[in-house]
C-alpha cells in the first residue's frame, strides 16, 4: 500500500510541477489552485510512505519519477525540447529507481 501511496505523491507532484508555467506567478488563480492541491496532496502521501519505505528510497524514487515525468509534460504540453543527453538523463534515473526498488528489499 505504501508504494501506492507514492504513486499519488509522485502523480499529484507531477500535475502540481505541470501546473506551474500557467499558473504565471500565482496570477492566474485556477493553475494556482492546481499548483496549491497538487503539492499539498503530493507531501501529504508521501508522508505516509514513510510509514513503510525508508526516507532515502521514498524521496529518490519520488524525485527521480517526478522529474522524468515533469520532463515529458514539458515536452508535450508545453513543446520544450528533449535531446538525446536528457533523455539519456532520464533512462539513467529509472535506471537507478529500478535498483532501488528491486536491489534493497522494499
Amino acid at each position: 500500500m505504501h508504494w501506492f501511496y507514492l504513486a499519488i505523491a509522485i502523480l499529484s507532484e507531477v500535475a502540481a510541477s505541470t501546473a506551474l508555467p500557467a499558473a504565471q506567478g500565482f496570477r492566474n488563480p485556477l493553475p494556482s489552485l492546481a499548483v496549491v492541491a497538487g503539492y499539498a496532496t503530493a507531501f501529504y502521501f508521501l508522508s505516509l510512505t514513510l510509514e513503510d519505505i525508508p526516507l532515502g528510497v521514498a524521496y529518490a524514487v519520488w524525485s527521480g519519477v517526478g522529474l522524468a515525468l515533469v520532463s515529458v509534460a514539458g515536452w508535450v504540453i508545453y513543446r520544450q525540447s528533449l535531446g538525446s543527453v536528457e533523455i539519456a538523463g532520464i533512462l539513467l534515473i529509472g535506471l537507478g529507481i529500478i535498483v532501488l526498488k528491486f536491489g534493497g528489499g522494499h
